[in-house]
């Protein structure tokens, strides 16, 4: 990476960061899991370690949480309220009890003991006692200032207005404002009874959501209404601190009547740690609330003294992150979704679960195939899994083998009612509606200002609903049509939004070669082969040039009729690919690629895109060269300090190719926990295997 590209990602990622944090410390509203966004914060220290002078003064790895909401009163706390540094693996772990040896200047055989205990997904909140009563109560906010929730506090039978005699002057006990699961669960229920139109009902995504949102409400009765709870887990400010240790120091906030931990452990090695963390893991979806791993802290107060901080984390401190969650539900329904490409994609309806912090309600079931296999039928129990920023999925059916029917995949779209097929060797069954689908319409829609595609700011998924509904948006091309008057003509709509996605919109009328070929949706053309055809081509001109000589040949070719058809067809597809002369691209894929620029109405599309004032910018990427230059690779299992994007991201900047599935192709898989059939098959073709530290290893070494 050079400095140039290492500054544009931090202010990338810096941007990114930010906008996330805000939607999940001020607003209650996040858009990614906690995995998609630890993976972010990762990508940014990496970086960051690798060019110390382009840290900037924004950075996130300087930043805690997010600025306070600004209907409630702000309040500056005495002692900031830092943020945890998290680790994703056992190494990381015994790294982290290095550096804090190697800081002490402890040997190996110096007892250094550990407190460990469980990670409640809530929101943070400081209590401050004078004399020992509650004067304050506050949220981290950015760290550094907090939102004044005192009313509300008090509405919290977990915390005391009064604590008992002795206590010091002063005493900010800190710790976590959380909601159970079963409370979670009633809250919505009663929200959705309450509301007048049940289809409009606020209902909160998880615990934590619900938690937060009620906590940080103007009106104190609303949230004297809601079942929260708290539990300690620290403290800021104090005029004496009577304790030596923090294990005594959290025994002492319990005798004053407030709850802690109840999974509170001291640890004397990695290997205790270790256990306690898998202990409670293992005992993680019975627990009545939501956790997301297990914190160790040096239990020595006067070490934590020496030990200090470093930016926005306490270096005595560590987050020990859980894993991908499973969990059990009931299937209650099974509802088919048509994509852009008309692929019909079975959707289970789920009884509402948590996993993972998130309650899941639909999981992909992927095709007919899946169903056969899995066997499940409406009224099965199912194991479910959500990782990261994964589609959570069904992996296995619970229910024993019964009497009752086997589901039945349909054979005609539930959009438009065209015929369903099946074509010879593929797994999907398709809508054959074309474009007169309107699923499809708007699923191409969606795709082409997808994050991934021109991404589009502010242009998401219900604004597209919306305007194909109401006949504003029916192509591409009308998006780069849309004039400020024609959204101020609509309900919600003023002088700033309107503008906003204008300029937006605006922004994105030159887009690069590669974006604009994979927002086209054209079958086959993921983001690793339109990134080869930018490659290979390097403008829209040559592009399309290629793509005019090779349907000029293939349509002068003449079809041998009789038994030399598939000797025809053989030749035809190695004479289209060999036209085409791009790296990877096979004979479907080249077809694929024809098969739409022969189709008028695409043609069409293309020329009312680029009518109404978008050009194509020449796109030329520069590959690292690495020991995984010009291989295959193939991501399986967790990824626990990547998301799966980044990975195969990492993959192309190497001059790899990132595939799906394990073939004789493949040269190298990374596996993490989980892997499983992919494992197995390379372990039987002989493939080399290596770990994502190894594979972080390489990374690194590229990048010099």
């Amino acid at each position: 990476m050079t400095e140039a590209e290492a500054a544009a990602a931090l202010e990338r990622l810096a941007r990114e960061i930010a906008h996330h944090s805000r939607l999940y410390h001020t607003d209650d509203a996040p858009e990614i899991s906690d995995a998609a966004y630890d993976a972010l914060v990762r990508e940014n220290a990496a970086i960051e370690a690798e060019f110390p002078h382009l840290i900037r003064a924004d950075s996130p790895s300087r930043q805690v949480g997010a600025a306070p909401a600004a209907y409630l009163a702000k309040v500056r706390h005495a002692v900031p309220m830092l943020s945890l540094d998290n680790a994703f693996s056992d190494e990381e772990v015994a790294e982290f009890l290095g550096r804090v040896r190697r800081y002490l200047a402890l040997g190996e055989e110096a007892e250094l003991a550990i407190v460990a205990e469980p990670k409640i997904d809530g929101l943070s909140c400081s209590l401050r006692y004078e004399k020992g009563a509650l004067v304050l109560a506050a949220t981290r906010g950015d760290g550094t200032t907090g939102e004044d929730v005192t009313p509300n506090a008090r509405t919290i039978a977990d915390i005391p207005r009064q604590l008992p005699k002795g206590v010091p002057d002063i005493f900010e006990v800190r710790g976590e404002v959380y909601m159970s699961k079963a409370d979670f669960a009633a809250l919505n229920a009663r929200l959705l009874a309450d509301a007048e139109d049940p289809e409009k009902a606020r209902q909160f995504a998880n615990p934590r959501n619900a938690a937060a949102g009620s906590l940080r409400q103007k009106d104190a009765a609303v949230t004297a209404a809601r079942p929260l709870r708290f539990y300690a887990h620290g403290w800021g400010e104090a005029s004496s601190v009577p304790a030596e240790t923090q294990l005594e120091m959290m025994r002492i906030i319990e005798s004053w009547g407030i709850p802690i931990a109840r999974d509170i452990a001291l640890c004397a090695s990695l290997e205790d740690m270790l256990a306690h963390y898998r202990r409670i893991g293992a005992e993680r979806a019975d627990l009545p609330f939501d956790i997301d791993g297990v914190v160790y802290k040096v239990n020595r107060l006067d070490w934590q003294a020496r030990l200090g901080q470093v930016a926005r984390a306490p270096r005595w401190a560590l987050a020990h992150k859980f894993p991908a969650e499973k969990a059990e539900t009931e299937l209650l329904a099974i509802d088919i979704q048509v994509g852009r490409t008309g692929k019909l994609t079975p959707v289970a309806r789920l009884k509402p679960v948590g996993v993972g912090g998130v309650t899941v309600t639909n999981a992909t079931l992927h095709n007919a195939d899946e169903i056969a296999r899995l066997g499940v039928r409406v009224g099965d129990r199912v194991l479910i899994q959500r990782a990261g920023d994964v589609i959570p999925q069904v992996l296995e059916n619970l229910t024993p083998d019964r009497a009752a029917p086997p589901y039945v995949f349909p054979d005609k779209c539930p959009i438009c009612n065209s015929d369903a097929v099946r074509e010879e060797g593929e797994v999907d069954v398709r809508c054959t509606g074309g474009l007169i689908c309107p699923a499809q319409r708007v699923e191409r829609l969606r795709h082409f200002v997808s994050r991934h595609a021109l991404d589009i700011e502010g242009l998401g998924i219900t604004h597209i609903d919306n305007f194909f509904a109401d006949g504003l948006i029916r192509s591409p091309a009308d998006i780069f049509t849309l004039k400020k008057e024609d959204l101020l003509a609509r309900e919600r709509w003023a002088e700033l939004s309107a503008r906003n996605l204008i300029d937006a919109i605006d922004a994105k009328r030159n887009p690069p070669l590669d974006r604009f070929l994979f927002a086209l949706g054209i079958r086959h053309v993921g983001e690793v082969t339109a990134r080869d055809l930018a490659r290979r081509y390097r403008s829209w001109a040559a592009f399309e040039a290629m793509i005019d000589a090779t349907l000029a040949l293939r349509r002068g070719m003449a079809p041998v009729i009789g038994e030399e058809e598939r000797k025809f067809l053989a030749r035809r597809d190695k004479a289209v690919v060999e036209a085409v002369a791009t790296p990877n691209i096979g004979p479907e894929v080249a077809n694929a690629l024809l098969d739409f620029f022969e189709e008028p109405h695409n043609r069409e599309v293309l020329a009312a895109i680029f009518a109404a004032g978008v050009t194509i910018a020449d796109v030329i990427h520069e590959v690292r060269q690495s020991p995984v230059t010009g291989k295959t690779v193939v991501f399986t299992g967790s990824l626990e300090s990547l998301s799966r994007d980044e990975a195969k991201a990492q993959a192309e900047a190497l001059g790899a190719k990132a595939a799906g599935d394990v073939s004789k192709k493949t040269d190298l898989v990374v596996a993490g926990p989980g892997a499983g059939s992919k494992l197995k098959k390379a372990a039987d073709l002989g493939i080399e295997v290596i770990n994502e530290a190894a594979w972080l290893a390489i990374v690194a070494a590229a990048r010099g």
